[in-house]
């Protein structure tokens, strides 16, 4: 660890010195080096006389430790505002976070980005569309970023990490914890093959105050904002809301007018979000960001499933018995084909050949 991170970190673990007041600091006086080094009657300008003289004072080397131990492992890292792989969307949005700590690809920090949010509490139908939309984003280049909930955040980010745009998952905790537990093992995937990242320190458990804050994280590194499925009372309409304060495009999957979990997003259709069927809806709005791979087939040829396909709906069971594929095969050509135009989604799970 050098000199200058162990500056920042101390600073970020000064009791009662929260993201707001550390930010005018750092604007008043420059590094954290400078703060330190300014007489306490000077910190008095800017922050509590009780906060100014604990900058003074310091903090114990061991406070460090955990984050030292941490850092140890190779895969394991952390930005500060002035490093030059912060997350530029981030630099953008009203409070941005002056440490970031990451476990995984950095590369995806600056990726071209969609969050993906939704309910815990999902349907079928709704994990189904949120890994599926995910997986074709994905696929066009736009990296997934969520939050590790359980429901359409889990759903969302495996879709993401089946394709090149992969995902990232902004966690409420900090990085040496895995909450909720049973995403272990989806954690595991994403420290791997694409990233986890935290504002909070090492140690730090899941306080309920944590996690609608790190929603603005989500929302900030984003380029548009995907609500799946959302009761009214979600903590999804928050993260659309950060969303729609930070200038991102927000999207919407309708739903029955019955069921709950619809309510949120036929909200926020009517309060101007982009009511989206499929994939192809949010890469046709964010234009240039994400564009998919070019196609491999020779000019001329017809996809067998295409033929398969014919031109009435059809549902994946049925296509899986004339095409002799399995499901997961299936997915990932009828995903291509969705990406190239040539088939479109339905409702009910139905898939159409494209006149």
């Amino acid at each position: 660890m050098t000199d200058e991170l162990a500056a920042w970190l101390a600073l970020s673990l000064i009791p009662g010195l929260g993201n707001e007041s550390l930010r005018r600091l750092l604007q008043t006086f420059g590094t954290p080096e400078h703060i330190y080094a300014t007489p306490v009657s000077s910190l008095r300008d800017i922050v509590r006389p009780a906060i100014a003289e604990a900058i003074t004072r310091g903090i114990d080397d061991s406070a460090l430790a955990p984050t030292a131990a941490w850092l140890q492992d190779s895969n394991n890292s952390v930005l500060t505002l002035a490093d030059a792989d912060y997350p530029q969307a981030l630099l953008n949005i009203a409070d941005p976070p002056m440490l970031l700590y990451i476990k995984g690809r950095r590369d995806l920090l600056n990726a071209p980005a969609l969050a993906v949010v939704g309910s815990r509490n999902a349907s079928p139908q709704g994990m189904n569309n949120a890994e599926a939309f995910s997986e074709a984003c994905s696929a066009a280049g736009l990296c997934i970023v969520s939050g590790m909930a359980h429901g359409i955040d889990a759903a969302a980010h495996r879709g993401g990490l089946r394709q090149r745009g992969s995902s990232v998952a902004v966690v409420g905790t900090g990085l040496d914890k895995v909450y909720p537990a049973a995403n272990r093992e989806l954690a595991h995937q994403l420290a791997k093959d694409g990233a986890l990242i935290s504002e909070f320190s090492i140690g730090t458990p899941p306080l309920a105050a944590n996690f609608p804050r790190r929603n603005r994280i989500i929302s900030g590194m984003s380029r548009g904002c995907l609500v799946v499925e959302a009761s009214l009372q979600s903590g999804s309409l928050i993260t659309a809301r950060m969303a729609l304060e930070q200038y991102r495009d927000v999207f919407a999957i309708p739903g029955s007018i019955h069921a709950p979990q619809s309510k949120g997003c036929h909200q926020l259709i009517k309060q101007g979000a982009k009511l989206v069927e499929s994939a192809q809806d949010i890469l046709e709005e964010l234009g240039s960001l994400a564009h998919p791979e070019p196609a491999t087939e020779a000019p001329g040829d017809e996809p067998p499933l295409l033929t398969q396909l014919g031109f009435d709906p059809v549902d994946m069971d049925t296509l899986a018995q004339r095409s002799g594929l399995t499901i997961e095969a299936l997915s990932a050509i009828l995903l291509q084909l969705e990406l190239d135009g040539r088939v479109s989604t339905l409702p009910g799970g139905l898939y159409q050949r494209t006149p």
